[in-house]
């Protein structure tokens, strides 16, 4: 069960609009550095207590730098939109030097494989999910009026960043 307060902040992000993602991932962080803070109240705190996580964040968790500025964006929206004293433009921190993981890509051998191992039902969602380079929400909403046979392409709606795409 969460706190009160974290119930608050996400029906405030819920009345925002906010992606359901977005919310989960803020509580967690906003929730890791209450605890991190031995439970103090994020209004008891500030820009001191933030750049102590972060270097935690980065000095005993070793997480990569999206992580670490996923915590930050997530402690900057509380302290801008729930608390209402925005944290410091020059925030003091270590930044994470970690190095981002490289995509793993299979080999046409492998892909082979991986389609005949796919039931026949998903076969299709898949091999445009391969061969377009769709996202997987942008391919669970198509529907048949967004394939144009006449031209041999497929309209994708409400893609990446409100994008329509063809």
């Amino acid at each position: 069960m969460k706190s009160l307060f974290l119930n608050m902040i996400q029906e405030h992000m819920y009345s925002k609009r906010y992606a359901k993602s977005t919310i989960e991932a803020y509580l967690f962080w906003i929730a890791a550095y209450i605890r991190f803070n031995n439970m103090q109240h994020p209004s008891c705190m500030g820009d001191t207590e933030v750049e102590l996580y972060l270097n935690h964040l980065v000095n005993t968790q070793n997480v990569a730098q999206g992580t670490q500025a996923q915590a930050l964006n997530a402690l900057s929206f509380l302290y801008k939109e729930i608390i209402k004293v925005p944290l410091s433009l020059s925030l003091n921190f270590v930044k994470s030097e970690r190095p981002r993981k490289l995509p793993v890509v299979l080999t046409q051998t492998e892909v082979t494989a991986l389609f005949k191992h796919c039931i026949t039902k998903h076969y299709l969602a898949c091999a445009l999910l391969y061969g377009s380079g769709m996202r997987l929400m942008e391919a669970l909403r198509l529907r048949v009026q967004d394939i144009d046979f006449d031209y041999s392409c497929v309209r994708i709606w409400d893609g990446k960043g409100g994008k329509t795409v063809l």
